[in-house]
């Protein structure tokens, strides 16, 4: 299907122009050379550092110190008296690594000629061909979840004419194997980092199967000499098995997934389509097209600004839920900074997990995306974080329950670091929690909410036992907190409950509350939460009729004023404690804000932008923003989001919010197009979600709903709302409903 393909005139020059492979665990990057292909490796578990609990004995006996200071409005001095002594040891945490490459060099006669590549997400196969000396040659690469290996086929329109060398090369420490029979290999350690010692070793290996000609060793390569087709099975493992268990057997591991691999490359093709398509296919989107949908990927990024593309933003969604689906899967580790590809040792910051937006902008997608099961690795990784988050909430602040500030890496690192301006933010993992809520209210299991609730009843804990009160206002506040990555006129950043945590802390103590009430537990813990809840300072408008970010009018007089972050607009989004039809006065001033800090950010700044017009139901700004994170200057040619550098959230976020523009929800509401831009007038999407356990199919014409249908086993009064009006209905019997327009 074309409108579902990226594709190139060209092989790509540089990474961020190769197209991406996933299987949750393992990718690739693929380049598509002709005389060289490349293929860049990555295993979600092949880190630096190994094992390690950052606790500083220092903190807890100068907490006290730097509340003090923070409550006398001595902001330098607390922060530098932070740095000292509040921070995690080592200050810094360990990086996201690339493997290795596999690297097939070709013998070509001729000139070549119909060069294509492209990655056609439907199928999860990256495909290269072209013509050489009156032959043609095809490339196609995926990578299984179903077989959990990278496979690739090399295939010769004549036969006999397929010659190659196989070879692989690593940046990691180690060395490679002597080709053994059809085997190519490598294997070593991983590096240490920031005096955490290298404790993970690894291994990747490319084994061979070919139909026609000869096979030969030769150096640290493999040579297969007048083939009419070639079959390659990749692999890479890690001796990682848990955040505090690096006893596995990477090279056994990959032994017995190649060892299982049964069938030919179309038998595999077709079990790995099958489990891609049963992801992929439950979502279908259609904004109308263009001629631009004709041309090359790259040339319809360069083009868009000055002529948006409607069919490149349908792309777009589709190519962060194919990202969704790679890089996210039951059993793999959560989407990091990258996904799962990069192809730096030192990554640009580390290639983290980075909890005060990026991570959790990663999993606002698949909910309403149809991809439930792809949020399933930051439940794990909630469930990993609420243990050592304990031992950190313990040593660092005398806390019941766990936390994490606003970083993590595999080994589940939970301490404050990178500096006090960043990392001394106490409410990451009480962010991550509310997501975990979230996720509920669009999965409304009982056995989920059961398995959620210890972790999301650790994290409320632990703020309940860090709030204190504030000496002139007698509000209860988080302290010592900021408001992700913001200076304010102080000189400094660290400051005393600032908007996002309050907010995010009434989503935290509504979410327990509501939980433990569902589950018949805990009744004292909900009076407590209730309690404290009453106590947070309430949201407030300054002087220039913007939401406050801190508690005092501040916002008008810091040093950078178009900020990338908006951390005071959770409430607005992904919160829906602002709207305009519940607190109209507040998202006026959320809007005035909006307004204040631009549009202009990095690429999940504009992303998070995105999905704030969005809310506030203004269409036409909303696409504008869209436009602008889908220009040259925020995506790459592989529609990679061009932070700059690459990062992956804001592929995520922007795909969210394109979703945000046709279909919002709560339990028991639902709003459809209630931010359609002028440029969508004609346009369907089927298979969306919404909160309440629902999926929807909708159309619309000239800018008005044609019809929804809704299906799901949610029960009671559903209100359905669109252009002004609303209709309500009950589905009290599991059955399917459809409302369609009046005939014009």
């Amino acid at each position: 299907m074309a409108d579902l393909d990226l594709w190139y005139r060209a092989a790509a020059s540089v990474w961020t122009e190769a197209l991406p492979i996933g299987n949750g665990r393992l990718g690739a990057m693929v380049f598509g050379g002709v005389a060289r292909e490349q293929l860049q490796l990555n295993e979600s578990t092949f880190w630096t550092g190994g094992p390690y609990s950052p606790t500083n004995p220092n903190a807890l006996p100068h907490l006290a110190d730097v509340r003090q200071l923070i409550f006398a409005g001595r902001y330098a001095d607390a922060e530098a008296l932070a740095n000292n002594d509040l921070m995690a040891k080592p200050h810094l945490q360990m990086s996201y690594q690339p493997v290795g490459d596999v690297w097939l060099d070709f013998v070509h006669d001729g000139v070549i000629e119909n060069y294509r590549r492209g990655l056609d997400i439907d199928r999860a196969l990256a495909v290269t061909q072209y013509a050489s000396g009156g032959v043609g040659y095809r490339r196609e690469v995926f990578s299984s979840a179903i077989d959990g290996i990278i496979v690739m086929r090399l295939s010769a329109d004549r036969p006999g004419a397929l010659t190659f060398e196989l070879s692989l090369t690593s940046p990691q420490l180690g060395s490679g194997e002597p080709p053994l029979a059809a085997t190519v290999g490598f294997s070593g350690h991983n590096r240490g980092e920031h005096g955490i010692d290298g404790a993970l070793s690894f291994a990747f290996r490319a084994r061979v199967q070919h139909d026609g000609g000869s096979l030969a060793s030769g150096g640290n390569g493999l040579w297969v000499t007048s083939a009419s087709e070639a079959l390659i099975l990749i692999d890479a493992a890690t001796s990682f098995r848990r955040f505090d268990d690096v006893t596995g057997d990477p090279i056994a591991s990959i032994e017995a997934r190649l060892g299982s691999v049964t069938g030919n490359f179309d038998q595999l093709l077709e079990r790995h389509q099958r489990e891609h398509r049963r992801l992929y296919r439950r979502l279908s989107i259609d904004l109308g097209t263009t001629p631009a949908a004709l041309l090359p990927t790259d040339e319809r990024v360069a083009h868009n600004e000055e002529t948006p593309d409607p069919a490149l933003a349908a792309l777009y969604l589709q190519y962060g839920r194919y990202l969704m689906i790679s890089s996210s899967r039951p059993g793999t580790q959560p989407a990091n900074l990258q996904g799962i590809w990069n192809d730096q040792v030192v990554p640009p910051w580390g290639s983290k997990y980075t909890a005060n937006i990026n991570l959790q902008m990663n999993y606002w997608l698949p909910d309403p995306a149809n991809l439930d099961e792809c949020f399933e690795p930051l439940i794990a990784m909630a469930e990993d974080l609420a243990v050592t988050g304990a031992t950190m909430a313990k040593a660092h602040y005398g806390a019941r329950g766990w936390v994490m500030h606003h970083n993590t890496d595999l080994w589940r690192a939970t301490g404050p670091v990178d500096g006090a301006k960043w990392g001394l933010w106490p409410t990451g993992g009480a962010w991550v929690c509310a997501a975990l809520w979230d996720h509920y209210q669009f999965s409304p299991d009982p056995a989920l909410l059961a398995r959620l609730y210890p972790v999301m009843k650790g994290a409320a804990q632990f703020i309940l036992d860090v709030l204190v009160t504030e000496p002139m206002t007698g509000f209860l506040v988080t302290n010592p907190s900021l408001s992700p990555e913001n200076v304010h006129p102080h000189g400094a950043a660290l400051c005393a409950g600032p908007t996002m945590d309050n907010q995010i802390i009434r989503d935290l103590f509504d979410a327990v509350a509501e939980a433990s009430t569902l589950l018949e537990a805990d009744a004292d813990l909900r009076a407590e939460l209730a309690a404290a809840r009453s106590r947070l300072r309430p949201e407030r408008i300054g002087s220039s009729g913007q939401l406050q970010e801190w508690g005092l009018d501040w916002d008008m007089d810091v040093p950078e004023i178009h900020h990338r972050h908006v951390s005071h607009l959770y409430g607005l989004y992904p919160s829906r404690q602002i709207s305009i039809d519940t607190t109209p006065a507040l998202a006026a001033a959320a809007r005035k804000s909006l307004e204040i800090r631009g549009d202009e950010a990095t690429g999940w700044g504009i992303g998070w932008r995105l999905n704030l017009w969005a809310r506030l139901r203004e269409g036409d700004h909303a696409h504008g923003v869209l436009t602008r994170l889908l220009s040259p200057d925020r995506t790459y040619p592989n529609l990679f989001d061009a932070h700059p550098p690459f990062q992956i959230d804001g592929n995520f976020g922007g795909a969210a919010g394109i979703i945000e523009m046709l279909v919002q929800s709560r339990p028991g509401i639902i709003d459809l197009l209630p931010a359609l831009p002028s440029a969508w007038p004609t346009g369907s999407l089927f298979g969306v979600r919404s909160r309440g356990g629902l999926e929807l199919d909708l159309a619309w014409r000239d800018g008005i709903l044609d019809f929804v249908t809704i299906r799901g086993s949610r029960t009671g009064r559903l209100s359905i709302r669109s252009g002004g009006l609303e209709t309500s209905t009950t589905n009290d019997d599991r059955r399917t409903i459809t409302i369609r327009r009046r005939n014009d």
